[in-house]
C-alpha cells in the first residue's frame, strides 16, 4: 500500500536516519490551523506580537 510520505536517508555519524517528510500543503495547513487556535486561546499575546513585529519593520523599513 503506497503511502502520502516520502522516505529519504540523511547520514547522521555513521548512522543512517530515515526521515519521513509529508506534502509541505499539509504542514503549513496543520501550522495555521494550530496558529488560529492558538490566537482564539490566547489573543492578547497574539496582538501584542503582531504590534511588536510591525513596529519593528516599520522602523526598520521607514516607508516615508
Amino acid at each position: 500500500m503506497a503511502s502520502s510520505t516520502e522516505e529519504h536517508t540523511v547520514p547522521k555519524s555513521r548512522n543512517e536516519i530515515k526521515v519521513r517528510t509529508g506534502p509541505s500543503e499539509q504542514t503549513t495547513k496543520s501550522a495555521l490551523e494550530h496558529f488560529q487556535e492558538y490566537g482564539r486561546e490566547r489573543p492578547g499575546v497574539v496582538a501584542l506580537w503582531c504590534f511588536g513585529i510591525g513596529f519593528v519593520l516599520g522602523w526598520k523599513l521607514k516607508l516615508w
